[in-house]
């Protein structure tokens, strides 16, 4: 196909951005000229999307808050739209592509307005607000999960997986091998700034709780927030546990790798990453996620054998000990878990989300070979 020019609407949280980035290099690769509308959170992330051009729209949320945050975040939707409704012609895209979450929505609705051919991508099992809005409006929804929640019957809807990250695709073929009977035990606790703070609670006070032949073996790397390092450091080195902690890892997935077992929250980044790699995990869902989506994702997940979703009701130091006594114990488990996980991974999602945007671009939103409503 000849270059097409193909802007991305993408901002906020890394889980709309990854998905964006693994695209855009994809696309990059094909010889397409991009173009990044956000908003200012999302401007500079990124290898890729930091080196494309880039423009900066207003956005805003009109979830939660009180009345006066409303009527903001409303009053910044609608200077977006009217930003991107100038910026687009200009920009004279082939296709437009969002990802979800407010700072895509003045672009798309924009694009839907213009008639300029359209996609989104949802990252998560249960569509997300912005794009149950934008729906109706696109020729194609591309869905990571096979079942994805709040998907209206008439939506143009595809599979193609969550996008990860290159670094991430790369490390598919590095083999697992559970625990070996008196070596090291390798384990990877992270969540994120929401995400962190329960795991530091309860995490090291359970492997402090295993017996001390375990204790021993164990070589734990943990992300904490930094109100949280110095107690969870002191629990370890009173139970005598090796222990990597910081607030960041810039080489997470390769850590994703050498782990046996990961303990973490249940972000759709999350899933698919530790998917793409084949490595088991416990998953605890954010409770207060939107649409509770993370129980979703962590459950499409668990119930392929991948891992365990646990709630955070029931995520407790007995619980956890209960349950990591038992995988130790059988490494087999975790291996066959880890089998689970990379069958359940999609590494060529970015590809597939790529052909869908070509044949919505080459096809100016029409004829477009995608599946029909599910």
């Amino acid at each position: 196909m000849s270059a097409r020019t193909i802007v991305l609407a993408a901002g906020g949280t890394g889980g709309h951005m990854f998905p964006a980035e693994a695209l855009a290099g994809e696309l990059q690769n094909r010889g397409h000229r991009l173009v990044l509308v956000t908003d200012r959170r999302g401007a500079g992330q990124g290898q890729t999307l930091a080196t494309l051009e880039t423009h900066v729209i207003r956005a805003g949320t009109v979830a939660g808050g009180g009345v006066g945050h409303k009527v903001g975040g409303l009053m910044n939707v609608v200077a977006g739209v009217f930003q991107a409704r100038a910026l687009l012609p200009r920009l004279q895209p082939h296709a437009v592509v969002g990802f979800g979450g407010y700072p895509s929505l003045p672009t798309m609705l924009a694009a839907a307005r213009l008639g300029t051919p359209a996609a989104i991508h949802e990252q998560n099992a249960v569509l997300g607000r912005v794009n149950r809005l934008v729906a109706p409006r696109v020729a194609a929804v591309a869905l990571s999960f096979d079942r994805t929640e709040r998907v209206e019957t008439s939506a143009r809807r595809i599979v193609t997986g969550n996008p990860v990250r290159r670094e991430v695709v790369a490390l598919r073929d590095t083999a697992y091998a559970g625990p070996k009977e008196g070596g090291d035990i390798r384990l990877l606790i992270f969540g994120g700034s929401q995400g962190a703070r329960v795991l530091a609670q309860v995490v090291p006070s359970a492997l402090a709780g295993l017996d001390e032949e375990v204790r021993k073996r164990l070589k734990v790397v943990q992300q904490c927030r930094i109100e949280d390092l110095d107690d969870v450091r002191q629990v370890y080195a009173h139970a005598g546990i090796e222990a990597e902690l910081a607030t960041f890892f810039e080489d997470l997935p390769r850590r994703m790798a050498d782990a046996h077992l990961v303990i973490g929250r249940a972000g759709a980044s999350t899933v698919f990453e530790l998917a793409a790699i084949g490595r088991p995990a416990l998953l605890v869902p954010l409770p207060h996620a939107t649409d509770d989506h993370q129980t979703a994702n962590a459950n499409a997940f668990s119930e392929t054998g991948a891992g365990w979703t646990i709630s955070q009701s029931a995520f407790t130091p007995a619980d956890l000990i209960g349950r990591l006594n038992a995988l130790l114990s059988v490494p087999h488990y975790l291996e066959q878990a880890a089998a689970a996980a990379r069958r359940f991974g999609v590494p060529d999602a970015a590809k597939k989300l790529a052909d869908v945007v070509e044949s919505l671009a080459g096809s100016n939103g029409h004829g477009l070979e995608i599946g029909a409503a599910a």
